[in-house]
């Protein structure tokens, strides 16, 4: 494993005081900032595996290993097998290229070097795993994906003469729960030796994939069922029973075969495609999915009979139906036009979905900005503004303008970035969203630290004049437009907790597009954001609303520590989530600490030495000894599903495939896409969601109630959340059978939440 340092250009820096205060947390938000770009690489990591680069990873549940076969080294021209082992722990499985009702497929990317390239997996036939009424692909005990290396001509070995090559690797291992780990790998080849040591391994995985078949095979759609015909099957085939796996997934129904002591599961389970055999031809019936997203030229399917299976792909004839978007009916394999970045529409709430129009993504995006600064993460920064605002008789006009535009240019770059670091992260196949930065401890740790230095520093515990050099200290009153633009970068880094109206929207709509495309709807995000500001320094009417300087400003500025403080709670007890009590607790006794130490320093004489050097002593040794505490990944701290899953609660936690799964039983569905960094989340979740008479309706329409805490990384809620449109929570959706999802407003509205239970 190995994690990479990725500054980011604008950091979480220092916002304006009416004081000469707190650069200090300069330099600690200077380091967060480079953090940032490691913690989108630290997040991704899986808690059990190490910090190294290897050609293994162990986890309670897989132990994974990079293998090669080369038994003629490495040449112009020929081609080497590599590939990924994964052993699994009993009861815990990995998935096929198509999972069937839920899961994920490992994902391989390899880092080659220059003349070796790399082909596409050479998958197993896998099994059939039956969880409840769920049908999955996939495969349990031992797996090799085994991929071809082709060796060019302008191929060089490196130093030693080795073929030197990488893999990062991601994977979904379920038993009943589901939990994404990934590792990274380096394997060494010898240019001009014999690798041959796991020959037998990938013999074995060349055995138990596919064989391509010779014969003909035919598909036809007619209503909501895809009918194929294989010809030229094993004369020892003929008249038996045959499993059937669809390569492409969200095509036609995964069948399953439900125990018989379920009776439950045996009623709601999807019926097994028919299939029967006339003069040596078999022919297969499979039901089209409800999740059918695309209308394929071809049907691939592999057949297995035992331990021998083929592979079979089947031209498809016939007019597929309208997909379950909406779409209207389209010959097979033609395209159905469907708007880009298109979601589902919003018939509650205000957040009305985003169309392919980009100038009405940036008009919504300018709008979501603006109704962020009614966010109660944002407050505290716009109040701490205005005070320092309300000391206009200090600067001209001009300064103020200047301020102003300073501030705007540090939100504005500041959405920039962290948009930015996402896409890229996007686009290198991390499955992240709006707020990934939020779940990692090294992040929420930095934030935490800096709050707790704005709280002691607001409420007069410190000046940075004490602490520092006198020119350090001043560089506030000296450049009022730096501390302005450093302002704007900090309203961003605790804004960026919350979603406000049509910021979902257009976030999602942002992911679709082009770079530079997405970097304006984050740039148009940030001027919303700033423009009550950069209004009010640029029209002097909005400046004399303000009381003048005065004694308010000194009570005022005490005050705003307190919703400082607060901020520093929160963030622990996110952090808790994260790491478990034990995290929590030791990054409370190193703020303590720090804080003992800041304390120390605004003392005179003997009495600063002596209480500082204990202070640093004190924190020196608490960060060696429970320091990993608070960085350190804990499986077992507040499990989201666990929380989710009490006894008296109506709420389920939401899982792959659990949204159909309740659909074909009959049952509306209410999803809840929530996280404990959220405060967005946490309003709706104790007003709206939490209100009698909406649980009430709930009940009366048998509605499922699921919810989905990203609170964590997980790729599968990530998933759903671009396939709804949106790149970050709250997202609130309500499922009903043969209709459209509708997706509310951010800021859920209880009497537009009951009108569309209503309709059920």
């Amino acid at each position: 494993m190995t994690f990479a340092l990725t500054p980011l250009p604008h950091g979480h820096t220092l916002l304006s005081l009416p004081s000469p205060g707190l650069r200090i947390a300069t330099f600690l938000i200077a380091s967060s900032a480079m953090l940032t770009g490691a913690n989108a690489q630290i997040l991704l990591r899986n808690p059990a595996q190490s910090g190294t680069v290897s050609a293994v990873v162990q986890t309670e549940q897989v132990r994974a290993e990079l293998l090669a076969h080369a038994p003629d080294g490495v040449d112009a021209g020929k081609t080497i097998w590599v590939g990924l082992q994964l052993k699994h722990q009993p009861h815990w499985h990995t998935y096929w290229k198509n999972p069937g009702d839920s899961g994920l497929p490992t994902t391989l990317r390899w880092t080659l070097p220059a003349g070796v390239t790399a082909g596409d997996i050479v998958w197993p036939t896998p099994q059939r795993i039956a969880i409840g009424s769920l049908a999955n692909f996939g495969y349990e005990d031992t797996l090799l994906l085994p991929v071809p290396l082709t060796v060019g001509n302008d191929f060089k070995p490196s130093f030693g003469g080795m073929l030197e090559f990488g893999l990062a690797a991601n994977w979904l291992v379920c038993r009943q729960e589901c939990i994404p780990q990934e590792g990274n790998f380096v394997l060494k080849v010898p240019a001009k030796g014999s690798t041959a040591a796991q020959g037998a391994d990938f013999e074995a995985s060349r055995r138990a994939s596919p064989q391509a078949h010779a014969g003909t095979a035919q598909a036809t759609v007619s209503g909501e069922t895809l009918t194929v015909s294989i010809r030229g099957l094993p004369a020892d085939w003929i008249g038996r029973a045959l499993q059937a796996f669809p390569e492409t997934p969200n095509v036609v129904e995964p069948v399953s075969a439900p125990q018989a002591s379920d009776p439950m599961a045996v009623a709601t389970a999807p019926k097994p495609a028919a299939q029967d055999w006339n003069n040596g031809v078999w022919t297969g019936r499979f039901v089209l999915s409800a999740q059918r997203e695309s209308t394929p030229t071809n049907f691939p399917v592999v057949l297995a009979l035992g331990t021998q299976s083929l592979r079979s792909v089947a031209a498809i004839s016939g007019t597929w139906p309208a997909l379950p978007g909406g779409a209207g009916n389209a010959p097979a394999g033609g395209a159905i036009p469907v708007a880009a970045g298109a979601v589902p529409s919003n018939s509650a709430g205000t957040g009305s979905a985003m169309t392919a129009s980009l100038g009405m993504a940036l008009m919504a995006a300018l709008l979501g900005g603006l109704i962020l600064n009614l966010m109660p993460c944002v407050l505290p920064v716009l109040a701490i503004k205005v005070l320092a605002f309300a000391r206009h008789g200090e600067h001209s006009r001009a300064s103020h303008r200047a301020q102003g535009l300073a501030y705007t240019l540090g939100v504005v770059l500041s959405f920039m970035a962290l948009g930015a670091l996402m896409l890229g992260l996007r686009a290198s196949g991390e499955q992240l969203g709006w707020g990934f930065h939020l779940q990692s401890p090294v992040v929420l740790a930095m934030l935490a630290t800096l709050f707790t230095l704005l709280g002691l520093n607001l409420a007069g515990v410190f000046e940075i004049g004490s602490v520092l050099p006198h020119r350090v200290a001043c560089m506030q009153a000296r450049h009022p437009v730096i501390d302005a633009f450093l302002s704007g970068v900090l309203a961003v880094a605790i804004a960026s907790p919350c979603t406000a109206p049509f910021m979902g929207a257009s976030l999602g709509y942002a992911i679709s597009l082009p770079g530079y495309q997405a970097l304006g709807i984050f740039a148009a995000l940030g001027l919303g954001l700033a423009l009550p500001f950069l209004m009010a320094s640029w029209v002097p009417a909005i400046g004399n609303w303000l009381p003048r300087p005065g004694a308010w400003m000194d009570t005022m500025r005490r005050f705003m520590a307190f919703p400082m403080l607060a901020t520093v709670v929160w963030l622990v007890w996110v952090l808790g989530h994260l790491t478990g009590v034990d995290g929590a607790g030791a990054l409370l006794a190193l703020l303590l600490t720090l804080s003992l130490l800041v304390w120390s320093l605004n003392l005179d004489g003997r009495s600063r030495i002596v209480f500082a050097s204990i202070s640093v002593a004190v924190l020196i040794g608490l960060t060696g000894a429970i320091g990993p505490l608070v960085l350190r990944m804990d499986d077992t701290a507040a499990n989201p599903a666990a929380a989710v899953a009490t006894p008296n609660s109506p709420w389920q936690a939401w899982a792959p495939g659990k949204v159909e799964a309740e659909l074909a039983a009959g049952h509306p569905v209410f999803v809840d896409f929530t996280a404990a960094w959220c405060i967005t989340c946490q309003y709706n979740k104790k007003t709206t969601l939490g209100s009698a008479a909406v649980l009430a309706d709930m009940r009366r329409h048998n509605v499922t109630l699921l919810r989905a805490d990203w609170t964590r990384r997980d790729p599968a809620i990530t998933v759903a959340l671009e396939a709804l449109g949106r790149s970050g929570v709250p997202v609130y959706v309500l499922h009903q059978a043969g209709k459209p999802p509708v997706v509310f407003s951010e800021i859920l509205d209880t009497q537009a939440l009951r009108s569309a239970l209503a309709t059920l």
